[in-house]
């Protein structure tokens, strides 16, 4: 079997046997407070390890206090990643980690050369454990103080979908009722953040601080700057475009519309507005933020940022005649715009497909609504339009795949069945996936 397509077997059984797992652990009895059917406990398991948040249930009503740990753990280990969570384990125990499983992490990062995986795991674990830590106690007095059910487990748990990009909540409306406390709208934003633009940021940007005189790589200087670019354009855009906040106090209609923007782009999936109720050019600048999502080894979904800077730049250079590909003084490697251009490629390929089959399973349903909820699925965002309360059992088995392969990487995806001839020719290397 050809070495670089281990990994993608790996990871694609590693994350399945999570979802098996959540799905018969939500099956249990003392799991549920009412029945719930085992396509929507399947749903649920493949929304949590995807870290979509995508649900045909009410998860604060429907399963009791175990079932919703259930679920916090899944995409717990969603965010971090099958060989993240496995890899800390060995570490642990052993200090050290076998030639292929570096090779399957270097693969499920998408990692330069430039950054060591030892390092960065157990980076990852402590960075996460203590920023959900942080941002569980930063919530739990404005949860209190909304009288909100269980505020600690709540608080806590909202803090770990917030920082693994799950956008699960125990909560009815999501954060809507929380639209104007720019307190609430400020944690989740952090945590969001840290955890969708990605581990490789804080590993380059913690050396930066011990060493103030190294440069920041290349690949972090295009996460922080893509992340605040499209950051800036959403909460413009919806701030000055969707006809609902204009009769908002300036400082709520920009909490909701960065909120917005925000939950899009790092692909959380929390709202503080109805997402139905949105306008349609406001619908669009979502899905271009869904489209693109996250960034590289963070907890987010989608395209990635990564991917959308290179096919830019790409364009960019064509136009311009330029014999080679350069963006930000940096020129990048003709084997990395190529894999830039399968990936978005096979993505949309992927999404086509989804969206039809959703046409053939809901003929009568809204298509604008079809649309944002495929994107939202393969993006591993969770926003949706309210088509998912409404999905027959033929949609859900659709959205179910789109979560898993968004989870798994559409590029990681296709290696499991297509490019076994590429693989022994070697004109793919795991190092061909990041900028």
């Amino acid at each position: 079997m050809a070495k670089f397509q281990r990994p993608a077997h790996v990871l694609a059984l590693g994350y399945l046997s999570y979802i098996v797992i959540g799905t018969f652990l939500l099956a249990i009895p003392f799991s549920q407070e009412t029945p719930i059917t085992w396509i929507d406990n399947l749903f649920t398991s493949a929304s949590a390890v995807s870290t979509t948040g995508l649900v045909t249930i009410d998860p604060g009503t429907s399963y009791s206090w175990f079932g919703e740990f259930i679920i916090l753990c899944l995409f717990q280990l969603g965010g971090l990643g099958y060989m993240t969570a496995s890899s800390f384990v060995i570490l642990a125990a052993s200090k050290k980690l076998s030639d292929q499983r570096l090779h399957i992490l270097k693969s499920a990062f998408s990692l330069p050369k430039t950054i060591g995986i030892t390092h960065l795991v157990r980076n990852i674990i402590v960075f996460t454990f203590v920023c959900e830590l942080v941002g569980a106690l930063a919530l739990y007095p404005y949860l209190r103080s909304a009288n909100v059910e269980r505020p600690l487990w709540s608080a806590l748990f909202h803090s770990v979908s917030a920082f693994c990009t799950a956008g699960f909540s125990l909560l009815p409306t999501s954060f809507e009722g929380f639209r104007d406390v720019t307190g609430v709208n400020i944690i989740i934003a952090a945590l969001s953040y840290l955890g969708g633009v990605g581990f490789i940021v804080y590993t380059d940007v913690w050396s930066k601080i011990k060493n103030w005189q190294r440069r920041l790589t290349f690949t972090t200087r295009v996460i922080l700057t893509v992340t605040l670019i499209l950051s800036a354009f959403g909460t413009a855009a919806i701030y000055f475009i969707e006809p609902s906040l204009q009769n908002l106090p300036t400082k709520d209609r920009v909490l909701a519309s960065f909120f917005q923007a925000m939950t899009a782009s790092t692909t959380v999936g929390f709202n503080t507005i109805p997402i139905s109720k949105l306008s349609l050019p406001v619908v669009m600048i979502l899905y271009f933020l869904m489209f693109f999502g996250a960034s590289p080894a963070g907890t987010g979904g989608g395209l990635k940022s990564t991917t959308l800077t290179a096919l830019i730049a790409e364009t960019w250079s064509h136009l311009r005649g330029y014999k080679t590909t350069s963006l930000m003084g940096h020129e990048i490697p003709g084997n990395r715009v190529r894999a830039a251009s399968m990936s978005a490629s096979v993505y949309g390929l992927v999404l086509g497909l989804g969206i039809f089959g959703l046409s053939l399973a809901m003929p009568k349903a809204n298509f604008e609504w079809m649309v944002f909820e495929a994107i939202s699925a393969l993006g591993t965002v969770g926003l949706s339009m309210g088509l998912t309360s409404q999905l027959t059992v033929s949609g859900k088995w659709i959205i179910i795949g789109l979560m898993y392969v968004g989870r798994l990487g559409v590029v990681t995806f296709g290696l499991t069945f297509i490019t076994q001839k590429i693989i022994q020719n070697g004109k793919i290397k795991p190092d061909d996936l990041a900028i």
